[in-house]
C-alpha cells in the first residue's frame, strides 16, 4: 500500500460543519494517523467522486488505502489500520 512509513494513504471526505468528521479526524490526529483532507463543500470534482464511489453523499468517508469507510466507524478503521485498542 502506498502512503506514509507504516500507514497505508488515509483520504477523509468531510464538510466544514460535520461533527462526524470533527470526531474522525481528531481520532486519527490522536492515534498519529496522517491524512489527506477533502471538504467537498469546496469541491465538486471530489463530491461527485465520493458520490461514484459510495452512492451516497454522506460524511465522513474515509479512504484507507483504498478500502472506504463510510462514518466514522471507529472498529473498521481501526482494523484497516492495524490499531490495538487505546
Amino acid at each position: 500500500m502506498a502512503g506514509t512509513g507504516k500507514w497505508p494513504r488515509v483520504i477523509i471526505f468531510t464538510t466544514p460543519n460535520c461533527p462526524w468528521c470533527q470526531a474522525a479526524k481528531e481520532y486519527l490526529r490522536r492515534r498519529g494517523v496522517p491524512f489527506k483532507e477533502v471538504d467537498v463543500s469546496r469541491d465538486a470534482a471530489a463530491a461527485r467522486d465520493l458520490v461514484r464511489r459510495t452512492g451516497q453523499m454522506g460524511v465522513p468517508v474515509l479512504d484507507i488505502g483504498g478500502k472506504i469507510v463510510v462514518g466514522f466507524n471507529r472498529p473498521q478503521i481501526d482494523a484497516l489500520l492495524e490499531l490495538k485498542k487505546k
